[in-house]
């Protein structure tokens, strides 16, 4: 991997750039053999594994000190796995890419992270700096189609600016300050995303829901509980599609799968194909353009409506069809089935281990607050005019959290090749036009 490929901005940098690998000892993990009992017995060795990135997804953590599992001794001894010093930095390099941070006491690793122990030339927070600068070009250079990778050949390549330890250490002062800035005005972005989120959920609730507790309370007058597959077409029921769609062909039947529902993918151009062939033998889960989908395995719960362009394209056994019966409103109908109360419903049902899901049988009995078909309309178009509302809102955060990412790397780009002086500079308008 060449300089220029990762990070063009390690160019800029005023100080020679030298591999990682030559200022630090490179290394990684291992999992032991989940086949051998006594290798998981007596843990007492903290291991590092994709379960702890949740840690360091914000960027918030410097120092990893818990663990979500630990390794025994055993184990270690019995694997590649090995035990590594108090300020090692560590960098998940697998599904995970590019998340960063620093051992806070002497721990082990997975196979899914690359580890750095710093020599005398290399101060272990001026690399957690400038890795996490790097953050969004690691991602970009990470190869796979199930899970991103990024493979230890590559890993080996990654340079870092070498400034001396004094000045490193100076930089990472200054990043620790100013970073810490930049957190709480994210923390306050995510605070008011949620407020939003809880905001958005209780009109939901008043107006779809009336405000019922359960699945059986007390409703106005002319509404009733109704279960789902009463409210669709009785001669189109409810229905997931193909179990087995085998691979992507050009000119085959377009499937819908649950991620494509999450993903908002329901276009022509964006959706895989299965064969004539292997499509033909699910006649009956064919969708028209108005019907509604629900994903049924993974993203549980999200629903979309179909678009007329794909009339006659078929599901995935991750995606059930609901189409809507001629006494209820589909609008109606989609922003219900999103509504607290029925998500609450959903999330009851879901079962597995692996992969999560909901089957037919509960989805079809999912229990509904129900008004007439005129006052459906008009709920309809009051709670379409709240979902707008708060969706609106929550793009602005989501812009202004992208914002505020770009400028964390941006600074920190500017101060690992030492674009200006960090004795003398001020982070103060890194925010600017970020706001709440």
């Amino acid at each position: 991997m060449t300089e220029s490929r990762l990070a063009p901005w390690l160019s800029a940098s005023r100080w020679p750039t030298a591999p990682i690998r030559l200022v630090a000892r490179l290394g990684s993990g291992h999992t032991p053999s989940r086949s051998k009992p006594e290798y998981w017995e007596n843990c007492t060795v903290p291991w590092i594994t994709l379960g702890d990135v949740w840690q360091l997804r914000d960027g918030r953590t410097t120092v990893i000190t818990e663990t979500k599992e630990k390794v025994s001794p055993l184990g270690l001894a019995n694997s590649a796995a090995v035990k590594h010093p108090a300020g090692t930095v560590i960098l998940s390099r697998t599904a995970s890419v590019g998340f960063s941070a620093i051992m806070g006491q002497e721990m082990a690793t997975s196979q899914d992270f690359a580890t750095w122990t710093c020599g005398p030339r290399l101060e272990p927070r001026y690399l957690l700096h400038a890795l996490r600068g790097m953050a969004s070009d690691l991602k970009r250079v990470a190869t796979g189609s199930t899970h991103k990778t990024i493979y230890m050949p590559d890993i080996e390549q990654l340079r870092v600016p070498l400034p001396p330890l004094e000045e490193q250490r100076r930089i990472a002062d200054f990043l620790d300050a100013e970073t810490a800035r930049m957190d709480v005005l994210g923390s306050r972005l995510q605070r008011f995303n949620r407020d939003v989120q809880e905001r958005e959920k209780a009109v939901l609730s008043s107006l779809l829901n009336a405000n019922a507790s359960g699945p059986r309370g007390a409703l106005p007058s002319g509404w009733s509980w109704t279960p789902l597959m009463h409210l669709t077409d009785p001669m189109r029921q409810i229905m997931y599609g193909i179990v087995l769609p085998g691979p992507d062909v050009a000119d085959g039947v377009p499937i819908i799968k649950g991620g494509d529902v999450a993903a908002n993918r329901l276009t022509q151009e964006a959706l895989n194909r299965t064969t004539r062939e292997i499509e033909a033998g699910y006649a009956r889960s064919r969708v028209k353009g108005g019907d509604l989908v629900i994903a049924i395995r993974g993203s549980v719960g999200e629903v979309a409506v179909v678009p007329h362009e794909l009339t006659g394209a078929n599901l995935t056994q991750d995606a059930a069809r609901i189409s809507v019966g001629a006494a209820t409103d589909a609008d109606w109908l989609r922003l219900v089935l999103q509504s607290p109360l029925v998500e609450h419903q959903i999330k009851q049902r879901v079962t597995g281990a692996t992969i999560r899901g909901i089957n037919i049988w509960d989805l079809k009995r999912l229990s509904v607050p129900t008004p007439t078909i005129c006052e459906q309309q008009k709920l309809a178009d009051e709670a379409s005019s709240a979902v707008n509302t708060h969706e609106a809102l929550r793009n602005r955060v989501h812009r202004h959290q992208i914002l505020l990412a770009e400028r964390r790397e941006s600074l920190i780009a500017a101060a690992v090749t030492g674009k200006f002086d960090v004795s003398t500079a001020s982070g103060r308008n890194v925010t600017e036009g970020v706001t709440v």
